[in-house]
């Protein structure tokens, strides 16, 4: 993908090395892949005395610990919010949703919309939204309570190394995918869907949420359609995406960690789905194309 030199947009938000919680945010992650538990240490008591201790001392002097640790908790340090870091990655995702931006900006004017622009967090182990906490391991995700999309940059690596999708096309496909759900929350797919959730069964919820995810790839593939216009694709990129469908089906990881598939359970659609509905998007780059509600999946 031809990205370097262009416009990055502005939306970032840099929240690595800020500590938090991790857990299950109550928001759209399309990329959610399964990976082990990071286990924790506890501290002895001599070790928390000392600690204890310590904090005290600073305090009787004047010193507040807290700003020593980088902050107040539950905030980011404003040089980090304002002026995300300037490597590559960080350089990569801000330019991709920078061209998502252009592209949505683009069809929702030609519908009479306007297009609020998401934010993208960045950040390492676990974060906070205003859908709950989260750890890396829940994948990339969007929330729509805050309108944000949340990644741990790390992802990119297990997409690569543990799931043989690789490539800076198939990186993109995935920002693209969750700021999809960015979509479908303006557009009233997503309020929807949670309007209905609580009266559903859990297998009514999963058959949904197939159609909510298969629907965010299509649109992952309409903002495909115009980066291609735009001439920003190279040789193999396309190829790169829908490898990344391939791998992430629900089929496909249920193969590789149990060795079988529960399709009851499939709640983002199988490898075949998602490759379809990011093609249908790529090759038509028209909303219409992307109605998997009423529309065989």
């Amino acid at each position: 993908m031809d990205w370097k030199g262009r416009r990055q947009s502005d939306n970032i938000e840099d929240r690595r090395g800020r500590a938090s919680r991790g857990g299950a945010p109550f928001g759209r992650g399309g990329m959610r892949l399964p990976t082990g538990r990071m286990r924790g240490s506890r501290l002895s008591f001599k070790t928390i005395l000392i600690i204890g201790v310590v904090f005290l001392v600073l305090k009787l002097v004047g010193i507040d610990p807290l700003q020593l640790l980088g902050g107040n908790p539950g905030t980011a340090p404003t040089s980090q919010v304002s002026e995300p870091r300037k490597d590559e990655m960080t350089q990569f995702v801000a330019t991709v949703l920078a061209e998502t931006e252009d592209v949505w900006n683009g069809i929702m004017q030609s519908q009479g919309r306007s297009y609020p622009e998401p934010t993208l967090v960045l950040f390492s182990g676990a974060v906070r939204s205003a859908c709950g906490n989260a750890s890396a391991a829940s994948g990339p995700f969007y929330c729509p309570a805050d309108q944000k999309v949340y990644i741990d940059l790390s992802f990119f690596d297990e997409l690569a190394q543990r799931f043989k999708a690789s490539g800076d096309f198939a990186q993109a496909y995935v920002l693209a995918h969750e700021v999809g759900h960015h979509v479908q929350n303006l557009i009233g797919v997503l309020p929807e869907f949670n309007r209905r959730r609580p009266s559903m069964s859990q297998s009514e919820q999963n058959r949904m949420s197939v159609r909510v995810e298969l629907q965010a790839d299509c649109f992952a593939g309409i903002w495909g359609h115009y980066t291609a216009q735009r001439g920003l694709l190279e040789r193999g990129d396309l190829e790169e995406a829908l490898n990344a469908a391939q791998q992430i089906g629900d089929d496909t990881i249920q193969r590789r960690t149990k060795g079988f598939i529960v399709p009851e359970s499939f709640n983002h659609g199988t490898s075949a789905q998602r490759r379809e509905w990011f093609a249908r998007g790529f090759e038509s780059g028209r909303l219409e194309s992307c109605d998997t509600f009423n529309n065989p999946v």
